[in-house]
This record gives C-alpha cells, sequence and structure tokens, in this order.
C-alpha cells in the first residue's frame, strides 16, 4: 500500500511523457524560433531573461505559428562568447535560472506542441570547465592532459584556417600552466576538446543523456565540422568526424526515439549534405551558402544567385532536413561565398565598416533591408518557399533594429521589446541593469517597434507574418515537396513549383522594386487551375500558351494547381471556320473543290498567327501542290496528312508553304474546339460522324515524331518534291543511344518561326514561311560548328528542307540545342541603365553639364564620372564586344569555302555601299516631304533639314584607302540576338535580316556593320530605359544628355574590346579609315530603320530614331576614342 503512491506517480509521469512525445519526422515540417534565454523577456526583474520570463511568454510563442524552440547556450559560463565558451555542460547559468525552472518551461513548451532544441557545443569548451583547468595541471599524455589537443610547437596544422582573423592570429595558443600550446579554432578562451580520446566520447554521450533524459527534443551540434585534427589537412569534413556522428546518430536512435541532431556546418552544400550521412548522420544542417544568396538576389534584382546555389545543392536522404534561415545570433556569415560575392555584399549591405565583422556583416533583418516593408515580406516569403525547415530569429517578426556601436554581435542580441513601457516592457529592473541596452534608434525605437503595437494592428508585420505561417502549415509541399525551377523569359522574376504527393504549388516572386513581366509555361500540367492560395483567385486554365503575369513591385503570390473540373458553359467560344461535307482526304485536297476551300480556309486560319501578319503583303491566292497521309504515324494511332501548298503574294515570288493536318473525331474535337479554337484548321461532317482537321505541330506526339524523323535522317517523298531530314552526326548519336527527348513545348508565337523546345534539350526552329534555298543561320551553325571550338553560338543539331521538283531547295527546319540563359543583353542593358539614371540623380554635379563632357574624348572625362559610368554593367559590354570580335574571327577562318572566304573591299564594294545608303536617304526625303507635316514631330523636322549634311557625310565612304575585308556576318545584330547564362553571352538567331531576300542576306559585308547595329542597339538602350526610368520630368533634357554621354562611353568600351580581339586584317588599316568606314555603317543602320518605320507609319519610332542620327551629327564623336 506504502508504494501505491510512487507507483502512480510513475505511471502518470510515462503517460505524460508519451502523451508529448515528438512525433516522427518532426523536423521535416519544423518552423523553428531561435531565441536567447537572456534576451526574451525578465521574469525576476534583474535586468537579464531567464526561463521563467520564457515560460511566460511561450503563448506569444505559440500564436507566431511556429512549433519549434531552439535556445541558445544557456550554460553556466564566463560569457566571453555569449554563452558559447560552456564552463559546465550539466547545469544552468544562475542569471537564467535552474534546473527546476528549465524543466517547467520544457513541460509547458510540449504542452503547446513546441519542440526544444538546445545547444550542444561539442567542439571546445571555456578554459574556466573543470577539465580544462585539470588538463592544465596534468601531465603530457595523461588521460586528463589528453582531454584537450596540445603540442610543443604552434607549427601543426599549418593548412587550417584561422575562422576569427579580426581577433585570432593563430590557431595555437600558448598555456603558461601547462607550458605547452593549446589547439582552439575560435578563440584562444575557447580550447578544443580531443576526440581522439575514448574518454571525451564518453562525457560526450553522457551529456547527451543527460538533456535527451531530460526530454528535450533535439540538439543543434555547434561547429561539427572541427572535431578532429589531421597533419595535412584543413582540419575539417575529416572522414573521422563522420565516423563520430554515425556513432553518435547509432546511440542516440537505440536509447531515444525521434530526437534530433542539428549539424552547424557552414560549408558548401556538397560538403555539409555529408553530414546526412546516408540518413544515419545528422538528421538537419544548415544551408549556409543559400542564406546570402537570397540577399544578392533581391538587391540585384535577379534570380541567379538563388537558382545558382539550389542547382549546386544535391539530394539529401528522405528522412533529413535543411534547416533555412535569413539571419541569427551570429554575423550574416560571408563564409561560403566567392571573393568577389563578398565585396558586393560588403558594399552593399555593409557601408559601415563598423558593421562587418570576420568575414559577415553585424545586422539584423530590417535594417539590411532598409527598414523597407516590401523587402521585409518578400524575403520571408522566399525563405518560406523554398525547400528546408525555416527559422525565425527572434524579433524579426516585429522588425526589431540593432546597434552595431556595441561590442562582437551583441548589436543583434538586444532584449526583445514587448510594448513602449520602460525597457521596452522586458524588464521592470532599472535600465542601467540591463544586460543590454535597449535599441533608441528613432526608426526601431522600442516605442515604435514593439509586440504590443503590432498585437493590436491586424495590418502589421507581426500579423502579417502569422498569417503566411499558418497558410505554409497547411500545405506539405513546402515542407516536403521537392522543387522545380521554372524556366521564364525575366530574371527578376523567380518561378519555381513545390510539389509533395497530390499538392502542386506554383511560386512567382518578383525581385523588383519595379513592376515586371513574365510568360511562364506549365507544359506539364495542362488542363489545371491555378488558384491563389490566400485570396482563393484563379487563373485562367493552363494550356500550352504560357501563363502571363504581371507583377507589381516586390509582389508574391502562392498559386494551388488543381485538376480543372470546368463546365462547357465557361470554356472559350469561338466561330466555326468553313465545314466540309466529306473527311478531307488527301484526294480531296488535290481537287478543284479542295483548293477553292483551301483559298478560303487558309488566310482566316493564319490570321490568328503574328508571323503572318508580320509579312507586310497581302496573300492573293493559294494553290495546293501536293498532300500525303503519313502512314507510319498509323501504329501510334495518329491520323495525319502532309499537305504542300504555294502562296501568291501581291509583291515577290510565290513560296511553298507545308502544314502537317491531324484528323480528329467526335470527342476529342469537341473539347479541343473548345479548349483550343487557334488550333483548329476546319471542321468536317460525314453523315452523322463530325471531325476537325488541326495543325499537327500542336500535338506533342507528333513533335515528338518529328524530332525522330529528322534524327533518323529519312524522307516524305510527295509528287512536287519530298522533304529530306539531314541530322548531324551529334543528333544521330543521341537519337542512337535513346536519348532524344520526348516532352515538348511550343514557344509563345512572337516571331515568325514555330519554335519548339524539347525539354531544355533541343530546340526545333521550323521556317515561316519557306525561303528559297538554305536559310543563312543553317548556313552558319552549319560552318560554325565545323569550323570553331568556341561555344559563343547554340550547337547545330541537324536541319530539314523541302526539294522541289525543279531541284530548288527551300530549308524547312532548323534543330539547335538548348541555350539555358536568364534573358537576353537587351533586358540586362535596360537594368543596368535604369540604375545607372538613379546613381547619377544621386551624384548630380558630377554630370552637371553633360554637354561639356560630350565635346570631348571619354579618355579626358573625370574619373569620378568614369567611376559612375562603369558599375558592373561595362564588364558584361567588354565580354559582348569579345564574342562579336569571335564571331567576326571565325565566320572568316576557311578559305578554302568560297561561301566564307573573305574578300579584300574594293571601290566597287565601297561605291555599293553609297548607294544603298543613299537609296535610303532619298527615300526617307520623299516621305518625309509628304509626311512630316502629319507627324507635326521637331525632330523630323530637324532631320529633313539636315538631310544634305548627313549625304555629305555619307561621301566619306568613297574616299580610297584600305578597308579590310568582307566576311559573312551575323547581318541583325543586336542586344536582343544575345543570351546571358549568367556568366556568358551567345549569339543567335544569324537569319539576318528577314525583311531582305535570303541571298542578300548571304552576301560579304564589313564586319563593322555588325558594330554598328550593336552600337546602335546601345543607343536605343539608354533612350527605352530614360523612358522606364521613372525619374522627375524635369530633369529629362539633362538626362537625356546623361544618357548620350553613357552611350559615348558604352560604344567606346565597346570598340576598344572589340579592336582589341578582332583580327586586324577584316578592319581598315589606318586609324582615320577605321573611324570613317564605322561611322558610315553607324548612319547607315539608322537611316535603313528610319525607312523602313516611315515605310510603316510608326510615327513614334521615327521621331526617337530621329533622335538618334540627329545626336550623331550634332554631336560628332570619335568612335575609336
Amino acid at each position: 500500500m506504502d508504494n501505491q503512491p510512487v507507483e502512480e506517480k510513475k505511471k502518470t509521469q510515462l503517460q505524460e511523457k508519451t502523451k508529448y512525445a515528438p512525433p516522427p519526422l518532426w523536423w521535416k515540417e519544423a518552423i523553428i524560433y531561435e531565441v536567447h534565454v537572456k534576451s526574451f523577456f525578465d521574469g525576476n526583474n534583474d535586468g537579464i531573461g531567464d526561463f521563467v520570463g520564457i515560460t511566460q511568454k511561450l503563448d506569444y510563442i505559440k500564436a507566431l505559428g511556429v512549433n519549434a524552440i531552439w535556445l541558445l547556450p544557456f550554460y553556466p559560463s564566463p560569457l566571453k562568447d555569449d554563452g558559447y565558451d560552456i564552463a559546465d555542460y550539466c547545469s544552468i547559468h544562475p542569471d537564467y535560472g535552474d534546473l527546476q525552472d528549465f524543466k517547467t518551461f520544457l513541460k509547458e513548451a510540449h504542452k503547446r506542441g513546441l519542440r526544444v532544441i538546445t545547444e550542444l557545443v561539442i567542439n571546445h569548451t571555456s578554459d574556466q570547465h573543470p577539465w580544462f583547468q585539470r588538463a592544465r595541471v596534468s601531465p603530457p599524455g595523461s588521460l586528463y592532459r589528453n582531454y584537450y589537443v596540445w603540442s610543443d610547437t604552434p607549427q601543426k596544422y599549418k593548412e587550417a584556417r584561422i575562422i576569427f582573423k579580426d581577433f585570432e592570429s593563430s590557431n595555437w595558443t600558448w598555456d603558461p600552466v601547462a607550458k605547452a600550446y593549446f589547439w582552439h579554432r575560435f578563440y584562444s578562451h575557447q580550447p578544443d576538446l580531443n576526440f581522439d580520446n575514448p574518454e571525451v566520447k564518453k562525457e560526450i554521450f553522457k551529456i547527451i543523456d543527460f538533456w535527451l533524459g531530460m526530454g528535450v527534443d533535439g540538439l543543434r551540434l555547434d561547429a561539427v565540422p572541427y572535431l578532429f585534427e589531421r597533419e595535412g589537412t584543413s582540419c575539417e569534413n575529416l572522414p573521422e568526424t563522420h565516423n563520430f556522428l554515425k556513432e553518435l546518430r547509432a546511440y542516440i536512435d537505440r536509447h531515444y526515439e525521434n530526437r534530433m541532431l542539428l549539424a552547424e556546418a557552414n560549408q558548401w552544400p556538397e560538403d555539409a549534405v555529408a553530414y546526412f550521412g546516408n540518413g544515419d548522420e545528422c538528421h538537419m544542417a544548415f544551408h549556409f551558402p543559400l542564406m546570402p544568396r537570397i540577399f544578392m538576389a533581391m538587391r540585384m534584382e535577379d534570380n541567379y544567385p538563388i537558382v545558382d546555389i539550389l542547382d549546386l545543392t544535391p539530394p539529401i536522404p528522405d528522412n533529413c532536413q535543411w534547416a533555412t534561415f535569413l539571419r541569427n545570433h551570429d554575423e550574416l556569415t560571408l563564409e561560403m561565398v566567392t571573393d568577389e560575392e563578398r565585396d558586393y555584399m560588403y558594399r552593399v549591405y555593409a557601408k559601415e565598416s563598423r558593421a562587418r565583422l570576420n568575414l559577415g556583416i553585424r545586422r539584423r533583418l530590417a535594417p539590411l533591408l532598409d527598414n523597407n516593408r516590401k523587402k521585409r515580406e518578400l524575403i520571408f516569403m522566399i525563405l518560406f518557399s523554398l525547400m528546408g525547415s525555416p527559422i525565425i530569429y527572434y524579433g524579426d517578426e516585429i522588425g526589431m533594429g540593432d546597434n552595431i556601436y556595441l561590442g562582437d554581435r551583441n548589436g543583434v542580441r538586444t532584449p526583445m521589446q514587448w510594448s513602449e513601457e520602460k525597457n521596452g516592457g522586458f524588464s521592470k529592473a532599472n535600465p542601467q541593469q540591463l544586460y543590454l541596452p535597449l535599441v533608441i534608434d528613432p526608426e526601431y525605437h522600442y516605442a515604435a517597434v514593439n509586440v504590443e503595437l503590432q498585437q493590436n494592428n491586424l495590418s502589421s508585420f507581426l500579423w502579417w507574418i502569422r498569417r503566411v505561417i499558418a497558410m505554409r502549415k497547411k500545405y506539405l509541399a513546402f515542407s516536403r515537396g521537392t522543387i522545380e525551377i521554372l524556366n521564364q523569359n525575366n530574371p527578376k522574376v523567380l518561378a519555381f513549383i513545390r510539389k509533395y504527393r497530390q499538392e502542386i504549388i506554383l511560386v512567382v516572386i518578383n525581385l523588383s522594386r519595379f513592376t515586371q513581366v513574365t510568360e511562364i509555361t506549365l507544359g506539364g500540367y495542362l488542363g489545371y487551375i491555378p488558384t491563389e492560395i490566400f485570396g482563393k483567385a484563379t487563373l485562367p486554365k493552363i494550356s500550352e500558351n504560357p501563363l502571363l503575369f504581371v507583377l507589381s513591385p516586390y509582389a508574391y503570390f502562392w498559386f494551388s494547381l488543381d485538376p480543372s473540373h470546368e463546365s462547357s458553359q465557361n470554356r472559350l467560344q469561338r466561330l466555326s471556320t468553313l465545314s466540309l461535307e466529306n473527311i478531307p482526304s488527301a484526294s480531296f485536297w488535290l481537287s478543284a473543290e479542295g483548293e477553292k476551300v483551301a483559298s478560303q480556309i487558309i488566310p482566316f486560319y493564319l490570321s490568328f498567327f503574328k508571323w503572318f501578319n508580320y509579312l507586310g503583303k497581302t496573300l492573293l491566292r493559294v494553290e495546293i501542290k501536293d498532300t500525303i497521309e503519313l502512314k507510319t504515324l498509323r501504329f501510334l494511332g495518329e491520323d495525319i496528312q502532309c499537305v504542300l501548298f504555294s502562296f501568291y503574294y501581291d509583291t515577290g515570288n510565290p513560296e511553298p508553304f507545308i502544314l502537317f493536318l491531324k484528323l480528329v473525331h467526335e470527342g476529342e474535337a469537341e473539347a479541343l474546339e473548345k479548349k483550343k479554337p487557334e488550333w483548329i484548321f476546319c471542321k468536317f461532317k460525314e453523315h452523322d460522324r463530325e471531325g476537325i482537321l488541326i495543325d499537327a505541330m500542336h500535338e506533342s506526339t507528333f513533335r515528338s515524331w518529328i524530332l525522330d524523323w529528322i534524327a533518323s535522317a529519312r524522307e516524305i517523298n510527295l509528287t512536287d518534291g519530298k522533304l529530306i531530314a539531314k541530322p548531324s552526326p551529334r543528333l544521330e548519336e543521341i537519337s542512337r543511344k535513346g536519348e532524344l527527348p520526348i516532352q515538348s513545348l511550343v514557344f509563345p508565337e512572337i516571331q515568325r518561326n514555330f519554335l519548339i523546345n524539347f525539354e531544355n534539350k533541343i530546340i526545333c526552329k521550323f521556317y515561316r514561311p519557306l525561303n528559297e534555298g538554305i536559310n543563312p543561320e543553317i548556313e552558319v551553325l552549319e560552318y560554325l560548328e565545323k569550323t570553331s571550338s568556341t561555344s559563343f553560338f547554340p550547337r547545330y543539331l541537324g536541319r530539314a528542307e523541302f526539294l522541289s521538283k525543279d531541284k530548288t531547295t527551300y530549308s524547312f527546319c532548323l534543330v539547335q540545342e538548348y541555350v539555358p540563359n536568364q534573358g537576353d543583353g537587351w533586358q540586362l542593358s535596360i537594368d543596368s541603365l535604369i540604375r545607372f539614371f538613379e546613381r547619377v540623380v544621386e551624384a548630380k554635379a558630377m554630370f552637371f553639364s553633360p554637354r561639356e563632357l560630350l565635346k570631348q574624348s571619354p579618355l579626358r572625362w573625370p574619373a569620378e564620372c568614369k567611376e559612375i559610368l562603369e558599375g558592373t554593367y561595362f564588364e558584361k559590354l567588354r565580354l559582348i564586344a569579345e564574342k562579336t570580335a569571335l564571331m567576326h574571327n571565325c565566320l572568316s577562318t576557311q578559305t578554302d569555302n568560297p561561301d566564307f572566304c573573305p574578300e579584300p573591299i574594293t571601290l566597287w564594294y565601297q561605291r555599293s555601299l553609297f548607294q544603298s545608303a543613299m537609296e535610303y536617304l532619298l527615300r526617307i526625303q520623299r516621305r518625309l516631304s509628304k509626311t512630316d507635316k502629319e507627324m507635326n514631330n521637331g525632330e523630323v523636322t530637324q532631320l529633313f533639314e539636315k538631310l544634305s549634311q548627313i549625304e555629305s557625310q555619307l561621301y566619306q565612304v568613297l574616299i580610297p584607302g584600305n578597308y579590310g575585308l568582307k566576311i559573312r556576318i551575323h547581318g541583325d545584330f543586336h542586344l536582343q540576338q544575345l543570351l546571358y547564362t549568367g556568366k556568358d553571352f551567345i549569339i543567335i538567331d544569324f537569319e539576318g535580316e528577314t525583311e531582305l531576300p535570303s541571298s542578300q542576306r548571304k552576301l560579304k559585308k564589313t564586319p563593322f556593320k555588325d558594330v554598328a547595329s550593336m552600337i546602335f542597339s546601345l543607343y536605343l538602350a539608354a533612350f527605352i530605359a530614360l523612358d522606364n526610368s521613372m525619374l522627375v520630368s524635369q530633369d529629362r533634357l539633362w538626362l537625356e544628355e546623361v544618357a548620350l554621354c553613357w552611350h559615348r562611353y558604352a560604344s567606346l568600351v565597346f570598340i576598344n574590346r572589340y579592336l582589341e580581339v578582332i583580327d586586324p586584317h577584316l578592319l581598315p588599316l589606318e586609324m582615320e579609315g577605321k573611324q570613317r568606314l564605322l561611322y558610315f555603317c553607324l548612319l547607315e543602320r539608322v537611316l535603313y530603320e528610319i525607312e523602313y518605320s516611315l515605310k510603316r507609319s510608326l510615327s513614334k519610332e521615327v521621331a526617337t530614331l530621329c533622335k538618334a542620327i540627329l545626336s550623331f551629327m550634332n554631336y560628332p564623336f570619335n568612335l575609336m576614342g
């Protein structure tokens, strides 16, 4: 009877322990709140936070929505390193309470479903720890002496880096008592334990038993990469460390259920992932490199830093999880970035040297982001959207500030701000008793930034973050799902898919402070409906056409992708095309009736496509030359006809046009008619059977077949000719290995050609319409593939062509490798220019009189002006110039190929250049004499007055001299023809000016034609960026002159680098000849654009172009500097 109360008590304790036991894999879904006991709330009013205080605030932490608390060290310590210098592992620092206070806290946290993670600082101890005091006086080689790492010389382990360079000059410190050096990877008052000593390991297991036995849920292993030392190594990430972690993990798994180890391994992802082992070491590890790159991406307004580090992150075991964070108790560490990235972070986030510490930045989140509410929301959305368990540092949920004038990292460890009362509601003690002073900076003063104020304001940041956390917890895709970065054409937008089982979340984030537009193709989710998670608004059903997003500054969206169950009355409707009374067979199209029907259907069908409307000519009639059924597709269940049309226009020769038509019956036809009306070529009805013909290029099965057809070098025979596939050896090899991509997407109809993307591996470009001869793009890429080892162009993989009955060749399709990219050179330039204009406005004194600068060479401009001009863009511009020169060098190396063999520039060619430019000038003169009054534009009038002066300038090209060589050139070279990969530029679209005949585009020309086109493109970029910069209108004239200064400097930078790389034989020998020819090419280019725009009555474009040529005439400058 006497034992009954004891047994009942044990039973109750067991039930309570089981009731609050952590669930399996709880760390996979954790949202962790990091807090220092001393910083949170003072329960006994002595000026220092304690366990009594934090226990009182557990309801606040629970309301935030987090489900785990990470406590910084609370053990007895001299506090020389904020508690990471531990003097007793199994007790509580008296300032924070006692063990009973901790047990109460632990119990109350578990009642609220909060897991508790504590620090296990096992790499080192305080030099005040009894172990070290005992080791100092023990003889060398003894049991207790070997608890630490000793040496008679500081020369051992010289390859190990010094981590705290701002404070320590060596990893060894002389101990006068021991008369030896002791090893320390951090401060000299933190000697490292010797893990080669089995007794040390036993002590560690005792510590683990003490805390896990009490009920602690997880242990953060501080500085875990440095446990062992070996000569000739960096003493980091050693195999012995991983062997010990496996031993430690096995011990914990044997004795405790669902406990977690979190590795603090400040390493690159490929090294950090090793701390998971095979799921048998640590359960979690910090993803240190991700954090600084989130900040870089926001400041650069570019998704590349995030995408790049995610690409470098290996997969991890299923039972493991990354720990992700924005800020914590330490400096914003920049160890895991390159030197260039570190320099960038210092420049933009730590302009004050006081904010820099070790290899990091000691600032809180809000000051880092200029206390911008939108930026803070955005950065948390990025954190919550990416993989891993996010960590929130105490006070960041209300936007607390810091005090960089406090020593070490104390500036980010100030008391939590609860209210506007004395001491910010943290303590009732005398303010001078506080362990650290509160933040009193006016912007972050505790009277303005505190929990109480935000708790009472539903629009506060505190309430915002609560709502976001609550929503995140509803979707396991965020915590357990995969991540797939989506390719889209705007690097300022970050878009990806998080997916877990049936949950599919589309995340779209605008990293820019300006409105951004992007198109996202979601071909893998056709028919799904995106529903915005917070407001439940829906977007149109996903189709093969991309979703268009117009994103406000720093906008973010979470969309749930759900299968569509749309009712028929909400589907797209379209007026029916002509209906046929019979199924259109091959013989039908060749009949007189078939040709008549086609003449009616074709113009109506093609009018839905932009490329057809861009032709600038009228389709008069259509003839059907041939048709054939592709019987080889029958086994795939496809009924497809190949129809060869001949289009007759109001100008020019007739052009062949090939269309593949697929027969679709009954139910599928009805669905397509409502879902994809633009695919429908015509409808038919035979008896009671209805169906449609669609363009087969929109069918993924056919697209896959046609790529296979090209790769297999097959033919399609027609009566009037044949289609011939000519794969490259590379494509044939891909096909032989069975590695041809199958899935494909159609690019948006933004140009005249029909583009298909096969799994971001292969691009098929179908030319529309077909031009006689081999397309210049195919000819150039095939040539470069054979002759150049420099990868500045997409790899050529093959082509298909139509060979007519009279042996005339028409290029039908180009196959090339896909180029992963972050957008084109145009957008990159626009973004840089907008930032440049902002810098100039801030430093207006440097450009007080830009007109005076334009009167002299940029080489003579003040250094301060050049510094503002340069930024980071001009290194990219130099790279563009280098690629331009390499392109010209490569296009002129093969002297045995008549199509590419360079030819000398003769007087005849000079006359040809002059004559073509004069034709543009005369046509402009005729058009302006008729239209300038209608346009009523000052620039147009001024141009008209300067035509004779322009003519005189053009005459300069007739001066005799050595003007270099004619070569094959790009022919339509501008910033949009450059894809930026994040590190390099790839030149694309070698078709030339598609308005010109194919034969004319193949003519050899001076390479300065391409150079002039790029210089003109830079001019357009400068003024388009100015229009987009949102700067005050009263500065417009001054800013236009500043834009001209930028263009003058950019031109000089581009040309100088180009001249350094180009084969000098291709250009005029004398500098005067270079200047003369290049200036002529620049004027000719602008005249061509003006004439082109006048012909199409594009008045706005004409005004811009007239302003361009006037600026070149009003401020004549030496392009060579």
